[in-house]
């Protein structure tokens, strides 16, 4: 990369890009991340299926054919690094190498490639899982299952940190034999694996599932319950329901699976096994629900690297702050959005954010709603509608659950001027929470409208809610802005707060 082509992306890119190459039994894979250390955006995901831990049950290696495909990927990615000039790189393999009698000498290989792969004990990459975990889930307290090619990882969680680990040798590439019998036979194997994480059944709290094949099984319930989200982070299953729908696809034909939308062909394969081990894991664990993470071990890998502060950075913001930003959306302007429309927010402080309990209210959702809709008004009009849905609903964000994503939506679609509220979202929070939303949109209208939503408009004005009025102050210096059209925003949102609009030209005040 030339000198001045460094310069440019330095100056687009406010911390440095990451890579994780992950040598996984099933897969390996390079990842990019760019963006907020503590919401890392993924810029390129490239994965090979070479299956290197497929024979282990069996001759107990790693076959010639798998490590020289993996081999020939892991050459790609170091060239891929190299030529992307990424210095922050971790290498790290898992139960394929680790268990493999030959897991040595391929390990060596893949450091001939100028590689520096670090092989994680069973514990360490249960910690990594559970990190990730953490990392997505602030607060979050329950025992996360890592189910990878090789191994199910089981690790506690609370209060920031894990605590028990254990790993199970009931892999994806190792569920088809187990399960070759009976299904009464797999069933008792799996039960007596899991005797030997006894503690899991002790603890409470959720199930936090990590992995590939089980987002594959949240897109199969996702799709089934006709649920309007499409991204599987974060989803929510009851136990009950989980059990019903895991001896449903135990039985589905792979090829009919893969036609879903979110279950990759190769995931369909495996999917069935791991419904037939979800059943007995219930069982035994008794967890209190199921929540499905995007996040696990290389993100995890990640986050343990994080100093305290931003560790306890929201992950929600912090992924909204890097994305608007890139559309010209600064934090600032949206604190100061967020801060001028405060008349507008109900002070109730509900719970917001699929975040392990936490009761941080609505203030969040509002701040990174305004931000939001500061960069979705840097778009083309006429694009605006599709992409208030699309980043809302579709749109990967971290602490963020289906109440948010859709009290976010409705936010995005009050600051274009629209009330009604799509039944897409109806079905994802209540009608309350909705038009508190619609309300703050409508506010981040007004703001625009007032004076382009600039700095000297907002600090020479206030919204005042007094009794049955809605007050738009201004000061004498910009009295000419409280004209019209700005007066027909106001009489918009006082009309759907049933409070009688009010211009007031006067010297603005603090307390105002």
């Amino acid at each position: 990369m030339s000198k001045n082509g460094k310069i440019r992306r330095e100056r687009r890119i406010v911390h440095a890009p990451s890579a994780v190459i992950d040598i996984g039994s099933n897969t390996v894979r390079l990842v990019i991340y760019e963006g907020s250390p503590r919401a890392p955006r993924v810029v390129w995901n490239e994965k090979v299926a070479a299956r290197l831990g497929r024979d282990l049950s069996a001759s107990g290696e790693i076959p010639d054919e798998a490590a020289a495909e993996a081999l020939g990927a892991l050459a790609r990615f170091a060239l891929l690094i190299e030529d992307l000039d990424i210095e922050d790189v971790q290498t790290v393999a898992t139960a394929a190498a680790r268990e493999a009698s030959n897991g040595a000498q391929f390990l060596a290989r893949v450091a001939d490639l100028g590689l520096a792969p670090r092989l994680l004990s069973g514990e360490e990459e249960a910690e990594a899982a559970a990190q990730g975990s953490i990392g997505a889930f602030p607060g979050a307290h329950g025992v996360v299952a890592d189910l990878g090619g090789g191994s199910l990882e089981l690790v506690s969680i609370a209060e920031g940190k894990s605590h028990h680990a254990t790993s199970l040798p009931l892999g994806t590439l190792r569920l088809p034999a187990l399960r070759a019998g009976s299904d009464k036979k797999f069933d008792k194997t799996v039960r007596t694996e899991l005797a030997g994480a006894g503690w899991a059944a002790a603890h409470p709290g959720p199930l936090y599932m990590v992995g590939g094949t089980w987002r594959a099984f949240a897109a199969y319930a996702m799709r089934k319950r006709d649920f309007p989200l499409t991204d599987p982070h974060g989803y929510r299953l009851d136990i009950a329901t989980a059990d019903k729908l895991a001896a449903e696809a135990m039985s589905a034909s792979p090829e009919k699976l893969a036609e879903m939308s979110g279950i990759s062909a190769m995931r369909a394969g495996y999917l069935p096994d791991a419904a037939a081990m979800l059943r007995p894991l219930l069982e035994e664990l008794q967890p209190e629900e199921l929540i499905f993470s995007s996040w696990g071990l290389r993100e995890g890998l990640l986050f343990a690297r994080l100093d305290d502060l931003q560790r306890t950075k929201d992950p929600l913001l912090a992924g909204v702050a890097d994305f608007a930003e890139m559309h010209g959306a600064s934090i600032t302007h949206a604190a100061m959005l967020a801060a001028w429309s405060v008349e507008l927010a109900d002070g109730q402080g509900r719970s917001g954010g699929s975040s392990g309990g936490r009761s941080q209210g609505n203030e969040r959702l509002r701040l990174a709603s305004a931000q939001l809709a500061a960069a979705l008004h840097r778009v083309e009009p006429n694009l605006r509608y599709n992409h208030a849905l699309e980043w809302a609903l579709d749109k990967r964000w971290i602490g963020c659950d289906a109440r948010d994503r859709a009290m976010i939506c409705a936010a995005l679609i009050g600051s274009m001027g629209r009330s009604a509220i799509p039944d897409r979202l109806r079905s994802l929070a209540e009608d309350e929470d909705l038009r508190e939303a619609v309300t703050w949109g409508l506010g981040f209208k007004l703001a625009r409208r007032l004076g382009a939503a600039s700095r000297v408009s907002m600090l020479s004005s206030a919204l005042i809610r007094k009794k049955r009025r809605l007050i738009l102050r201004l000061d004498p210096s910009r009295a000419p802005l409280g004209n019209y059209p700005v007066t027909k925003d106001l009489e918009i949102l006082a009309a759907f707060l049933e409070l009688e609009p009010k211009v007031k030209i006067g010297k603005v005040e603090p307390e105002d």
